[in-house]
């Protein structure tokens, strides 16, 4: 296979998970039905995002991998879909508790979990309440003919997640999301910002990035969507609106990919004794 057909789904959530789980079932059908082979969610759709207060209540809602709803629920729906499902969901693993991914396969198994490595702590975001920070480390797995690579959210902003995710062999990166308005500064928007940052991973790393985001009004909170798909020159294949609920397919050819990966240089030209300051404190 040369090439590989990938989505990204973008929906408002409520508070009922069973109805969430529909909605999100529904856009996997229909992602799938236009012939995608990756099919990916945004952030802890199993219900509202709720990290925007401290609510010690909250926890409850935490579940192993093996046991929460959301990922069951794609499981099944994977396995009679043929596809890969990269599901976001909260973890509980003893008395931790961790934004967590499974990497769900065609196969209806889950592949591995990704615990999400940078957790942010603001206004709206209050996420360390709730999260340690991974302890997985970065995960590439096997994909259609490729190896994919799947950061969580904030991870997005940093060029080291992304630069990791290609050096253990990822050939698209897919970003899962819960972002939207900054209770504390109205006019802050960082929607612009929130792509920009994830094309110039795609540019910086030859690869095609793939990102998630919900809509909708949660408790004063404006999620503001934007999903989109771009390839290895930072070109938008695809794309939603601040307010559409939808699915957004583009099908890559990853023989072209290669090539232009290995033409720019940028893996060839790497200095890596060089770079220990970024491993450092500051």
């Amino acid at each position: 296979m040369t090439e590989i057909t990938v989505a990204a789904l973008q929906l408002a959530f409520s508070a009922d998970v069973e109805e969430n789980i529909r909605n999100v079932t529904a856009l996997v059908r229909e992602a799938a039905a236009r012939g995608a082979q990756v099919i990916l969610p945004p952030e802890l759709f199993e219900g509202e995002y709720f990290c925007r207060v401290e609510d010690e209540g909250l926890f409850a809602n935490a579940k192993p991998v093996g046991e929460h709803r959301a990922v069951l629920a794609m499981q099944g729906l994977a396995a009679e879909l043929g596809v890969y499902i990269p599901t976001s969901f909260f973890e509980a693993d003893g008395p931790h508790h961790y934004n967590s991914l499974a990497m769900v396969g065609p196969d209806g198994r889950v592949a591995g979990v990704y615990r999400k490595s940078h957790i942010p702590d603001g206004p709206g975001y209050e996420e360390k309440f709730y999260f340690r920070p991974g302890n997985t480390g970065f995960k590439v797995w096997d994909g259609p003919s490729t190896r994919i690579g799947v950061g969580v959210c904030w991870d997005q902003w940093y060029p080291e997640t992304a630069r990791a995710m290609m050096l253990m062999g990822a050939e698209v990166l897919f970003y899962p999301t819960a972002i939207g308005s900054e209770p504390h500064d109205t006019s802050l928007d960082t929607a612009r910002l929130w792509r920009r940052a994830m094309v110039g991973h795609a540019v910086s790393n030859v690869v095609p990035v793939v990102a998630a985001n919900r809509v909708g009004v949660e408790h004063g909170q404006t999620f503001y969507g934007t999903s989109f798909i771009c390839d290895e020159r930072g070109d938008i294949l695809s794309e939603l609106g601040r307010e559409e609920t939808g699915v957004i397919t583009a099908t890559l050819d990853l023989p072209r990919v290669r090539r232009h990966r290995a033409a720019f240089g940028f893996f060839r030209d790497r200095r890596p004794e060089l770079y220990g300051r970024l491993v450092e404190d500051v």
